[in-house]
């Protein structure tokens, strides 16, 4: 068993956890829960010796660890599986699992045919043999299949505690059901395994525990089966948030975004229209093409034939900027590695869209710059100790909020957020859908990508389902549900 006890750790403005005492028992899914800023990843970093807690012990087996470095943590069977995986890019699948234990031959040699051999085994042990290939490069591989190589990675060796953070965040469906499986495994073999998820369905599936954390103190410890989501929820944010999809009807204005017969390398034949006010979701099953098409409307990736217009012109999509200046913003998915500059502040991440605004002759204005910035921080509720604070140092909702302060900076007449609340607990997702509303009530034309369907049901006044890079269906609000919406994803309406 593994058990933290007393920890406690403090970092410049912020106490990340006070006094925390909880056990993970040998042989069972003990779910870690709470809001963004909880304190779950300061305590899995301590477990993995990230962090050096100010107060405190980690204790396995009933023996205390002095944890330097991932190293002893790994020399004492703690494996952390993280939500954003370290792949090395120049080097193939295989060796990025067994990096740093690379079998040799004539003691100096790679023995590449036993590295790939090694892998097969491994992943047809545990059912990803079909979702990677040994020898793709790093640099190739989607986030899915980055995510698996972590896990492969976490396995190698004898281990007794596994953490997975937010483990499911990049995977589809078949790997997904095919990791759920590995974790029955897991549990069965003996091992104490921690789960970290801002998704409630997949905690109630795997998890026989949850605990709560909530402002770097626990809350409580419950026994999955005897719990709620509604119990659970109210532990972690304080509050009941049964009203979180809630917002005004707004009639819907004039054609905004108006996409006509768009064909790209990845998608064919897209029209589609946004009014003024409305949110239109674009949903469908992995690789069914809707991140590759908000790209091209932005101007990432390039558009072989049709039209796109924003209130009624015509748009020449070259590069993002062109989008940018058209009144077109973006939030894509991978915030940290395509929409933030994580070692800048604040500030910087927040104005970067309205310099043209604030500059005279060749200088920025930057009072007004830190004013501009603080309005629209403070609007969203950005938990930040000042607007010069490290982006990266903020949780992954505030770093959210970011992206959107800097649009609502920028008053953009179409939005488009692609999964605008991957990786988000329930609290921050709340925040968000309320800053969505407040958006469509403005006037913005919203279209939004989601893969989890109560908040595409939640959202939209319409939704789109793509399958194949086409769009297979549009339902209404009052047509659309989780069913409607599979049938088509699945291309199954006609066999129903």
């Amino acid at each position: 068993m593994l058990r933290v006890e007393d920890l406690s750790k403090h970092f410049a403005g912020v106490q990340a956890l006070r006094g925390v005492t909880v056990d993970f028992p040998a042989g069972q899914v003990t779910a870690l829960m709470g809001e963004n800023g909880a304190g779950k990843s300061t305590l899995i970093k301590i477990v993995n010796g990230d962090h050096r807690p100010d107060a405190g012990r980690v204790l396995l087996d009933e023996r205390p660890l002095d944890l330097h470095s991932p190293a002893d943590a790994r020399r004492a069977g703690i494996r952390v599986i993280g939500q954003e995986p370290e792949i090395i890019p120049h080097v193939t699948v295989a060796e990025n699992v067994y990096a740093g234990a690379l079998p040799r031959r004539r003691g100096r040699l790679l023995d590449r045919a036993a590295l790939n051999a090694h892998v097969r085994d491994d992943l047809a042990r545990l059912g990803f043999e079909h979702a990677l290939d040994p020898g793709t490069p790093g640099s190739a591989l989607t986030p899915a299949q980055r995510q698996l190589v972590e896990i492969l990675r976490a396995l190698t060796g004898e281990a007794k505690v596994i953490a997975f953070d937010e483990p499911t965040s990049s995977l589809g469906e078949h790997e997904t059901e095919a990791l759920f499986a590995l974790i029955g495994r897991l549990r069965e073999q003996g091992m104490a395994i921690v789960y970290v998820s801002h998704r409630l369905k997949e905690i109630f599936r795997l998890a026989d525990r949850i605990a709560v954390l909530r402002d770097g103190s626990l809350v409580g410890v419950r026994q999955a089966a005897a719990s709620t989501e509604g119990e659970i929820v109210r532990m972690m944010v304080g509050r009941d948030l049964s009203a979180m999809f809630e917002r005004p009807d707004v009639p819907a204005g004039e054609v905004v975004l108006d996409v006509r017969n768009v064909t790209t390398d990845d998608v064919h034949d897209i029209s589609l229209q946004v009014r003024a006010g409305e949110v239109v979701a674009l949903a469908g099953l992995v690789g069914a093409g809707r991140s590759e098409l908000t790209r091209a409307l932005t101007g990432d990736l390039p558009i072989r034939s049709g039209t796109v217009s924003v209130a009624g012109r015509v748009l020449r999509l070259r590069h993002p900027g062109d989008a940018v200046r058209a009144g077109l913003g973006y939030a894509p998915e991978e915030r940290k590695a395509q929409a933030l500059f994580l070692e800048r502040t604040v500030r910087d991440n927040t104005s970067l869209v309205i310099l043209d605004r604030l500059r005279t002759l060749r200088f920025i204005r930057r009072g007004a710059e830190r004013a501009a910035v603080r309005e629209f921080v403070g609007r969203l509720r950005v938990r930040t100790p000042s607007i010069e604070h490290e982006v990266r140092k903020l949780s992954g909702g505030n770093q959210q909020k970011v992206v959107l302060a800097r649009w609502l900076a920028r008053r953009p007449k179409v939005l488009i957020l692609d999964e605008p609340t991957r990786g988000i607990d329930v609290g921050a997702k709340a925040e968000i859908y309320h800053i969505v509303a407040d958006l469509a009530r403005d006037g913005v034309a919203v279209l939004v990508v989601s893969s989890e369907l109560p908040e595409v049901l939640g959202l939209a006044d319409r939704v789109l389902v793509m399958r194949n890079g086409r769009v297979a269906g549009e339902l209404s609000r009052a047509r659309a549900s989780e069913e409607a919406i599979l049938t088509l994803a699945m291309g199954l309406e006609g066999e129903l």
